[in-house]
């Protein structure tokens, strides 16, 4: 039973688990703009019911695949032109090399990164996956993926707009993927705004991957921008996109709340991160709209504060690296993982390791993969300590 009482008349019916409507989350946003007290301890009391005092993350390795990419979105450093010192054409070799390298670092999650259809823009591209023995950047990941599992490390592929085959084929050897839906706005992909130039952005095209990946019962991974010129009515409209899509199908595992940092060399580079407070109602606004869903945000984009959004709702800090870079942030190192566990503590919460894909979602995956995932697995359905520690 809740024992918070408040003033706002729909955060009661919040946390009495009555259903919101988008228009219910808009006027609790309104209420709230002024003084978001109230929103935040409803979501703290929901992150409490649901997820206890446990905060996750992934213990990963970063395989920066091949960051060329057919689209140009104005925020983003991690598209390489070919001639680039940044380009990344990772050989099988590298490929083996580095996962070797995550298995001493004790790494859980090898999470494959690629730009948007690269060999449909660049014939570098498409002579580099011919080198290697593929016809396409899929084909590549299906074989990467097999070379993880091999070395025990479990695959979570990040590889833009994949078609429904193509995601059919990787289901096989990967416990998880991930597409970031960004925004619904299709007002963020008129001329001037940031996703003009980024045809795989359109709202229509990532919901159709989300829509693919609930009937192929992927777990999978998706998340918002925060901060590229939305209103907080396309952010509500978002979240709620996301949340129809998990009704429907229940595959969704987390949702990523990724706060914009503008860069230099890019469009958006004179354009403000997003406020810490505004990004905190965000996070707040996510947790009760979706009560049950793993909410994450990337600890390195917060760095002096991230902590404190575990009061406002989250329950997982995402995958984070002992030994590769963030190459889409490059900016930002990863902390610690020892300095996490420490300030996750320091705020009252238990820091444990995760599989990338959920305890919930087991069931969502083939018994080969489920097999590998028991060997060092705990009762709680995550990765057992004393080996990732």
């Amino acid at each position: 039973m809740n024992n918070l009482v408040l003033n706002s008349e729909r955060l009661n019916n919040v946390l009495e688990n009555k259903e919101n409507s988008f228009q219910d989350i808009i006027e609790i946003y309104k209420q709230t703009q002024n003084d978001p007290r109230e929103l935040f301890s409803t979501a703290q009391e929901l992150r409490k019911k649901f997820k206890n005092q446990t905060v996750t993350f992934s213990k990963k390795a970063f395989f920066n695949v091949v960051n060329l990419c057919k689209d140009t979105c104005s925020y983003c450093t991690y598209k390489a032109e070919p001639g680039d010192e940044k380009l990344s054409l990772m050989s099988k070799q590298q490929i083996v090399e580095l996962l070797q390298l995550a298995k001493k670092y004790k790494c859980v999650e090898a999470l494959f990164v690629t730009g948007e259809q690269p060999e449909q823009k660049y014939p570098e591209a498409r002579e580099w996956l011919t080198k290697n023995g593929f016809s396409s950047t899929s084909e590549y990941l299906i074989h990467a993926s097999e070379l993880a599992l091999e070395l025990g490390l479990f695959p979570h592929t990040n590889a833009g707009n994949l078609n429904y085959d193509e995601m059919k084929e990787l289901k096989k050897t990967n416990v998880s993927m991930g597409i970031m839906l960004e925004n619904v706005s299709e007002r963020l992909t008129e001329r001037g705004m940031p996703h003009y130039l980024a045809a795989s952005k359109r709202p229509n095209t990532r919901l159709e991957i989300l829509e693919n990946s609930g009937k192929l019962k992927i777990p999978m991974t998706t998340g918002i921008l925060v901060g590229i010129g939305e209103t907080m009515e396309e952010i509500i409209q978002s979240i709620f996109a996301i949340k129809q899509l998990h009704q429907k199908y229940g595959n969704i595992q987390e949702v990523i709340l990724q706060n914009f940092q503008p860069k230099p060399d890019t469009v958006m580079k004179d354009s403000p991160s997003a406020n810490e407070n505004y990004f905190k109602t965000v996070v707040a606004l996510s947790r009760i709209i979706m009560p049950e869903m793993n909410i994450q945000i990337p600890p390195n984009l917060s760095p002096k504060s991230y902590q404190s959004f575990l009061s406002v709702g989250i329950n997982d800090w995402g995958g984070i690296s002992p030994l590769t870079p963030d190459f889409v942030n490059p900016e930002f190192t990863w902390p610690e993982i020892s300095k996490v566990e420490e300030n996750s503590k320091k705020a009252g919460f238990e820091l444990k390791c995760r599989f990338p894909v959920y305890p919930e979602f087991f069931s969502f995956i083939g018994k080969e993969l489920r097999d590998k995932i028991s060997i060092i697995e705990n009762e709680e359905g995550l990765v057992k300590e004393e080996y990732w520690k």
